[in-house]
């Protein structure tokens, strides 16, 4: 569904000079040289098996490549698609889905228009304890999903080749608008190569305890009363406990143990995608599977040792 106005084939040097004021928009052989780059692997995430980029990461990508006020991002629509209301015993739970369109815009460096695309994502926010937290988590999701297929247009360092069962190597490699002799000149200076560490996942709202609750006027203390019950454990949320299922997806006990927790917390039972074709999985069969994955692989280990 993106809709774009490609640059002209042809580029000038590095920034515009007098004389190409009234020009066509071009983009820069640095510019270039970083678009036709493959994907460093520092940048992608991996959840669930599933390979993709963070909508932070997509926006600085986007400065280094397009400089600060080289590119705008439009908010076309923004509609709530559904909003339940889940009762737990005399507390709600909240289910919020969201459809965004966004316009992604990309100037040069005279702030020329270079091209612009467009396109649409669903978000959704799952058992959340606060509904405005949920309809941020919604909007914030579908927003950034729509951002980021935008980006994809752009083609590797944007996560294109992701698509490729999620492969980091270079698909597109080669533009008929954009020939190397244009770009790839050895005796031209190289744009620098940024050493990031690995990419982490933005910060999600963490569900509110007690310890965080509205302040409320202190009851007076029966005699004899009863000792006050423990505090019970603050519940995480489903997108927390998702990222926790990442970073142990490859060990064994780590996974056993989140097994566990899923089925105290009653996680177990949420319904997540997996796979390739993000096939709907309830998150207990996706651990349990898991596991006898990581049971099979050890069993072959041992009986090749």
């Amino acid at each position: 569904m993106a809709n774009a106005t490609e640059a002209p084939a042809s580029t000038t040097a590095e920034g515009p000079t007098s004389h190409t004021q009234n020009q066509t928009p071009r983009l820069s052989p640095y510019q270039l040289r970083m678009l036709h780059g493959g994907i460093h692997g520092n940048r992608v995430r991996n959840l669930h098996g599933m390979a993709h980029l963070e909508a932070w990461d997509v926006r600085r990508q986007l400065i280094r490549i397009f400089g600060f006020g080289g590119f705008a991002i439009e908010t076309i629509s923004l509609d709530l698609v559904a909003e339940r209301e889940t009762k737990q015993g005399d507390r709600s739970r909240w289910t919020v889905v969201y459809r965004a369109q966004v316009r992604l815009t990309l100037f040069d460096t005279s702030g020329r228009g270079v091209a612009h695309y467009e396109d649409g994502a669903a978000g959704d926010s799952v058992n959340q304890p606060s509904l405005g937290d949920a309809h941020d988590m919604a909007m914030k999701t579908a927003l950034s999903q729509a951002l980021k297929r935008c980006a994809t247009n752009l083609g590797d360092q944007f996560g294109l080749s992701l698509y490729n069962n999620g492969s980091k190597d270079p698909v597109v490699k080669y533009s008929a608008a954009h020939p190397p002799e244009e770009w790839k000149k050895q005796d031209a200076p190289q744009p620098p190569e940024p050493d990031d560490p690995p990419v982490q996942a933005e910060p999600q709202p963490a569900v509110p305890t007690e310890d965080t609750a509205p302040a409320r006027a202190p009851r007076p203390e029966p005699q004899h009363a009863r000792p006050a019950a423990q505090k019970p454990e603050r519940q995480v949320t489903l997108v927390e406990f998702k990222d926790k299922v990442t970073r142990v997806w490859n060990n064994l006990d780590g996974t056993r143990q989140n097994l566990l927790e899923a089925q105290k917390t009653g996680l177990a039972d949420e319904v997540v995608p997996a796979g390739a074709e993000n096939t709907p999985t309830r998150l207990g069969e996706l651990l349990k599977n898991r596991i006898a994955e990581l049971e099979a692989a050890k069993s072959s280990e041992r009986s090749a040792a």
